[in-house]
């Protein structure tokens, strides 16, 4: 009978401690390469799950020093609109502000600004050249909302402006001196060509560890499949420059991936791709070979995953994670191990198996920045989460003609569930983060490739593993 060989996941190991010359946990530097060319300050990656991230996740974790990946399961015109507010949620100059015409009436104004998540607008006709600005303090002297812009709107000639050379350290002593919100940036004919706001300035400070692009802006990625409007969807979200498309799918070990993986590097050119999902190192060697700029590696381990359950495959997430790194480190490929993380042990684990960085779904679900509505049941709070294989986004997808498989064709590989309402996700981060820092000082890692080079396991027991936990006491909590 053929051998069959073991395979383990998080659970069934643990890590042997090391001396440490350690004398605080705040040593450990905790950036790491996300793709081959983009970093991240921690290892830190939001699921692209319809009930995890939006822009509000996004912009929230990019500020934290991760990444979020957008969900894919909304037209392609929400998909842009969704990577722009990212973009334009902080910058050094904002190159391309929203503009409103000067004939607009309020009514008009009030939808569009709900709709973009700004607070004021410069205001000006086709030629860009500057009118005014339009601030929600204009809004609290209008007459009705039937108004035209112009009739409320700050006049250029009660306006502080700078030019297309104003550097941010100069644009910071404006502010200060004029106490105002925002510095419109003009040309010589007075045509707008960017825009710094004070909050920008205040984004800087509160959050050292963001994550930007040249502009200042923040990261963000957003995902594809390979059905449908994949090809359209990548091209629109490379336009609006987002900063790494992941091509998504359940078995990524496919054709449909590789010829995918081709018809997007025609349209993609310099943005790099993620690519997945995986299990084992033959996947991992054919899509480093293919040009992946990294792996998403996990076929099962997530939350409300039933993968394993449904088609009898997968391989258990450890055993996974070090197979596909093992062979991707001689690519250069960062690998995402994405699933089955349950505390922040797991991820000082799944990094010490090779992973660079981990990919959070049902941990972030329910936060205040995930999508969706709180909801009440008896005396507690809760959000949805599912899978991006359960039947309710496979009926979304159908809706927004991502592709033409029948409902009663699907199969469910994810289910539908609610969580715990847990409040701002910078708690969860914080913790997440806490634990990776004093899990790299018990293994004398000052870096995460040092964790990974540093990392030794030792197999448990059921025994062990009931050892590692609370036990023989009553937890209050």
């Amino acid at each position: 009978m053929k051998h069959i060989p073991l395979a383990l996941t998080y659970d069934d190991v643990l890590i042997i401690p090391k001396r440490s010359s350690f004398k605080s946990r705040s040593e450990a530097q905790t950036k790491t390469k996300l793709t081959k060319k983009i970093d991240i300050n921690i290892p830190i990656v939001s699921s692209n799950m319809d009930s995890v991230t939006e822009s509000k996740m996004a912009i929230k974790l990019a500020r934290l020093g991760g990444i979020g990946i957008l969900h894919r399961f909304m037209t392609i015109e929400d998909n842009v609109e969704e990577v722009k507010k990212v973009k334009r949620a902080q910058s050094y100059i904002i190159s391309d502000p929203y503009i409103i015409d000067p004939e607009k009436k309020i009514e008009e104004v009030k939808t569009f600004i709900q709709s973009v998540g700004v607070s004021g607008l410069l205001v000006a006709r086709e030629d860009r050249k500057l009118l005014g600005i339009l601030s929600s303090r204009d809004f609290m002297f209008a007459n009705g909302d039937y108004e035209k812009v112009s009739e409320i709107m700050t006049p250029k000639e009660k306006l502080i402006v700078g030019n297309p050379e104003t550097t941010f350290e100069e644009a910071k002593k404006i502010f200060a001196k004029h106490k105002i919100e925002k510095l419109p940036l003009v040309d010589d004919n007075y045509r707008i060509v960017g825009l710094i706001t004070s909050d920008d300035i205040r984004h800087l400070v509160k959050y050292p560890m963001a994550v930007n692009d040249k502009q200042g802006r923040l990261l963000v990625g957003a995902s594809v499949g390979v059905h449908g409007d994949y090809l359209e969807r990548a091209q629109e979200l490379v336009k609006a420059e987002v900063d790494v498309i992941v091509v998504d799918i359940a078995h990524g070990h496919s054709d449909l991936m590789f010829n995918a993986i081709c018809k997007l590097r025609d349209i993609c050119g310099q943005t790099e791709l993620i690519v997945g999902n995986i299990a084992t190192a033959k996947a991992a060697e054919e899509l480093c070979e293919a040009g992946a700029d990294a792996l998403k590696v996990g076929v099962g381990p997530g939350t409300i995953c039933i993968t394993r359950i449904v088609t009898g495959c997968g391989v258990p997430q450890l055993t996974a994670v070090m197979e596909a790194s093992g062979v991707a480190k001689h690519y250069g490929v960062p690998v995402i191990a994405d699933g089955g993380i349950q505390k922040s042990g797991d991820i000082v684990k799944a990094i010490g198996a090779g992973a660079d960085t981990v990919m959070l779904g049902g941990m972030l679900a329910g936060t205040s920045e995930s999508p969706g509505v709180v909801m009440t049941k008896g005396d507690k709070k809760f959000k949805v989460c599912r899978g991006s294989a359960s039947f309710t986004v496979a009926n979304r997808r159908k809706k927004i003609k991502q592709e033409g498989k029948k409902l009663n064709e699907v199969v469910p590989e994810g289910v539908e569930s609610i969580v715990p309402y847990k409040g701002g996700v910078k708690d969860i981060i914080n913790q997440l983060t806490g634990g990776i820092k004093s899990g790299m000082s018990y293994t004398n890692s000052h870096s995460i490739a040092e964790l990974q080079r540093n990392t030794e396991f030792v197999r448990i027991s059921g025994a062990g593993q009931k050892e590692s936990g609370a036990h023989d006491v009553k937890a209050i909590t």
